[in-house]
Order: structure tokens, then C-alpha cells, then sequence
């Protein structure tokens, strides 16, 4: 589904690039007419549905939100004055990121979409078509995840959108909007092969769609003592571990290692070339003016202090995922960095998706990792200890993440406090990684976590209804079926 505006604009751009009529072909320089014909078609359309993912966190479009406007990132006031309105809770439904986290997801599910209706159709290995079909499932349904998530309701759109004519979509209700991503990645999970040749890096696996539907029960379940989704949480989630596709490397920094890439711990990463189709995880988080880093560091935002300070001096994860210090190669003297130091020049940063192989500002080539298995086995931990299982099988994989990282095991916890243990966990492991104000919102802590990390004059306005963010302004101009978020 796209929005008047927004396919105007496209159907715009396709037009003037030969296209004959109004059927939308995702790679936009193809007549419909001779594409989605051959087996090259249907690879090169799924390829295109992949690229989405580059665009949506290369961006910071996810990524952003989850630092910004959660507890663990406080944006430079002398930058992007979006990105410090979702930090203040200033957020107005113009707001940049909130637009770009809509249209760019609908962008890709209307890829999907395509591929989905047309793939079928090609004369080509039956087995590669249910494959290709299965990874555009899957890649639609992590777009519904996203949009749910931040929205709530959402027009679910599972057909080809080719005309202007019937895009005024009303929100779905969102038992509907789950269904379908549930349908979707079960159906992934039927097609998907478990691994691929190197050749085929970076393309959903079985494993990948089991753990992401693992994650969609974990979000379903929400902040509710009884609810069934925990025990489906956790049946999906032992099914990737018991798999033994999966493992952790023993040192956190090889994670995220660029030799590592699609290696023992990916489930599923969005894959990067450095200084070629990057990211801006070096010189855009370095910190600001630091000449090491190429065009010198950005600055965009520094890390919070609580963030920082949970991490205890025997963590292994902290001196991986921050950097707390550097030598200038000018002048070859230390600069020692803070999380109080108001001068964006002196401020901590998140340092464990930096490429310092990159030679090109803004294209930095490391993987960004959506799904790892150490989140799967923290996603089993909660999943069991909240459905009245907190035993030795959740204490095991919780403490596996732990031991990892130099921490000494947990053991005779209460319910509750094993359900602490495990967010704070999620919190220190995934750090950066897009999943924290999620995590805030789907627990019911979102608006305490706002309010208790003030330091630089935060004083966010945040409100209950801010759970959610608004539908962007002009999906609502564009579309009159739509209606707004509460509150906004």
C-alpha cells in the first residue's frame, strides 16, 4: 500500500524510465511487459526487495528511534532537530523519521508484494520459485513487524498495488495484521532452506523466519502474565536453538567482524560493502571533529550514562561496543572520552559497528545484525520465565549469554527479578542493534525509562500514548481512510 503522494512519485520515476503502463516493477528501469518472465527476473526482483533493507538501516531509520527515543542515546542539540524531538518527546506527525519508518515499509512490502503475485507465474526450478516466494514472505512480514510495532494498526496490504485507483486503505486491526505476519513466516519456514552457499549470503533461512516469528509471539505477549504467546515464544525459539545451526563465537567483538560475516551467530544480517553501498556507523557516531574516521567523526549523538554504567568494569561487551578513548594520529596525544562531557567532541560513542577499514565517509562495510542467536536464546529465557517455566533451561541459556561476556551465572531469582535480569541483559547484548525501545514499549516500562534517564536537561514530555507513534502527516493528507494515533 502506498499513499497517493508517495506512488505518484514512484509511478513518476518508472514512467520516465520507459515503463509503459502502471504496473510497478521493484527494479523500476524494466518494461513490464518483458519482466517477470525468466528465472534472472524473479532473482533480480528478490534482490531488489533485499536492497529495502539497506535503505531502511543505512539510514538510522530504525535505528534511530530505538536509541533516540528510549534511554540509551541523547542526540547533540546542534544536530538534526528531528532526532532531538523524538528524544524530548516533541514527536509531530511530520516528523522526519516517523514519515520515513512508513513510507520505506511500505516501499519494500510493495516489493514483496509484486514478487509474491508474479513469481509464480515464471516458467523456471520450482523449487528456487517457492524459495524466492518464501524469502519475499519473509521480508514482508519483518516490514509488518516494524510498522505494527511503532504504529499499531496499519493498512494491511498483501496484494500488488498497480494503480492509484483503491489506495485510500483503512488501519487494520491488529489480530489481522499479526495473522498475516504469522501466515507469512510460517510459510517462510516451509520454503526457506536451513543455510546457503556463500554465494547466497545474507538471504532469510528457516532459522531466520523461526526466529523472527519467536520475536513476533515475544511482542504479541506483551506485557501480559498469562498470555499464551509466551509458551509459542519459547517453543519457536528452542526450535532454532535445538537446530545446532547456531552458536555464539567465545569473543564478542567477532560478532560483528567484518571476516564474520553470515557466520555462526547470524540468523539473519542486512549485509553492507564498505565504501562502495555503507553505512554511517563510523564517521557518523565517531565523535564530532575526531580525525579518525574519514571527513572526521559527525558526532550524531552520545551514550546515555545509565546505558554506559550498566555495564559492570568486568563486562567484555563494553569495551567492544564503546569507544571510551583514541589517540589523535595528528599529534599522536590520548583523548579521553565521557558520558558527562556536554562537549560533543569528548563524548562517549558506539563504536562495535564502526569499519575503520573504510576510507570513504558514510560507508562503512560491517553487517548490520537484525537477528542473532544470542538474542534467541534471551527471547527463550523470558519467553520461559514468564510462562511459569523459570528453570533450568532458562537459567542456561540466559547464562550462556553472560558467561560470553565475563559475567558470573544467575541463579534462585523470582519471577520478577529473572525477568529484570533478562531486559537488562537484552539491553547490554543488543545494544544498538534496534531493539530497545521496542523492548521498553512491549514490557510497559517505556514511559518510567524516559522519565528516569534526564541527564542534559532531557525533560521529555512523554505521555502514555507516546507507546505509539503518529501516523505521518502526509499519509493522512494523502489518504482520508486513515485516522491518527491518540494523543497526536
Amino acid at each position: 500500500m502506498r499513499t497517493k503522494n508517495i506512488l505518484t512519485i514512484l509511478i513518476t520515476g518508472l514512467l520516465s524510465s520507459c515503463q509503459p503502463d502502471l504496473e510497478l516493477a521493484p527494479l523500476g528501469t524494466p518494461a513490464s511487459s518483458t519482466y517477470y518472465k525468466t528465472a534472472a527476473d524473479a532473482e533480480a526482483a528478490v534482490t531488489g526487495a533485499y536492497s529495502a533493507l539497506r535503505n531502511i538501516y543505512r539510514d538510522e531509520i530504525i535505528v534511530t528511534p530505538n536509541v533516540c527515543a528510549s534511554d540509551d542515546g541523547i542526540p547533540f542539540l546542534t544536530g538534526n532537530a528531528d532526532r532531538v524531538a523524538l528524544w524530548r518527546y516533541g514527536i509531530v506527525s511530520t516528523n522526519t523519521f516517523v514519515g520515513n519508518i512508513w513510507s520505506n515499509a511500505y516501499t519494500a512490502i510493495q516489493r514483496s508484494n509484486i514478487i509474491i503475485a508474479r513469481i509464480p507465474g515464471i516458467q523456471m526450478d520450482e523449487a528456487l520459485k517457492a524459495r524466492y516466494v518464501g524469502e519475499a514472505k519473509f521480508l514482508r512480514a519483518l516490514h509488518y513487524l516494524n510498522l505494527v510495532r511503532f504504529f499499531g494498526e496499519v493498512p494491511l496490504v498483501t496484494n500488488e498495488t498497480t494503480s492509484l485507483d483503491g489506495v485510500e486503505v483503512p488501519r487494520s486491526k491488529l489480530d489481522e495484521v499479526y495473522t498475516q505476519i504469522e501466515t507469512d513466516l510460517k510459510d517462510a519456514e516451509n520454503a526457506l532452506p536451513k543455510t546457503y552457499t556463500t554465494a547466497n549470503l545474507g538471504r532469510a533461512t528457516q532459522g531466520a523466519a523461526k526466529a523472527l516469528l519467536a520475536k513476533v509471539y515475544l511482542t504479541r505477549a506483551g506485557n501480559s502474565s498469562d498470555s499464551p504467546f509466551w509458551a509459542q515464544a519459547a517453543a519457536k525459539a528452542k526450535e532454532v536453538i535445538d537446530a545446532g545451526t547456531y552458536d555464539l563465537w567465545v569473543n564478542y567483538a567477532d560478532v560483528f567482524d567484518l571476516k564474520n560475516r553470515g557466520g555462526k551467530e547470524s540468523i539473519f544480517e542486512i549485509l553492507f560493502v564498505t565504501d562502495l553501498a555503507g553505512t554511517n556507523f563510523s564517521t557518523g557516531y565517531a565523535p564530532r571533529g575526531a580525525p579518525i574516521v574519514p571527513n572526521n567523526g559527525s558526532g550524531i549523538f552520545r551514550v546515555s550514562k545509565s546505558l554506559f554504567e550498566g555495564y559492570s568494569s568486568s563486562d567484555k561487551r563494553r569495551d567492544v561496543t564503546f569507544l571510551t578513548s583514541y589517540t589523535n594520529p595528528t599529534n599522536n596525544q590520548k583523548v579521553d572520552l565521557s558520558v558527562d562531557n556536554t562537549d560533543p567532541a569528548r563524548a562517549v560513542s558506539f563504536w562495535k559497528l564502526a569499519d575503520l577499514t573504510s576510507k570513504v565517509g558514510g560507508n562503512a562495510g560491517k553487517s548490520f545484525p537484525f537477528l542473532r542467536f544470542s538474542e534467541v536464546l534471551l527471547i527463550y529465557a523470558e519467553a520461559l520465565n514468564e510462562a511459569g517455566q523459570a528453570n533450568v533451561d532458562a537459567y542456561a541459556a540466559l547464562n550462556r549469554v553472560r558467561a560470553r561476556a565475563g559475567l558470573d551465572p544467575l541463579s534462585n531469582l523470582t519471577k520478577s527479578q529473572f525477568k529484570d535480569a533478562v531486559l537488562q541483559e537484552r539491553r547490554l547484548e543488543l545494544c544498538f542493534e534496534g531493539h530497545r525501545w521496542f523492548d521498553l514499549v512491549r514490557t510497559g516500562r517505556l514511559v518510567d525509562a524516559v522519565k528516569a534517564e534526564n541527564s542534559f536537561a532531557r525533560n521529555a514530555s512523554i505521555q502514555p500514548f507516546h507507546v505509539l507513534f503518529p501516523i505521518p502527516q502526509r499519509e493522512l493528507d494523502a489518504n482520508t481512510a486513515l485516522k491518527q494515533n491518540n494523543g497526536y
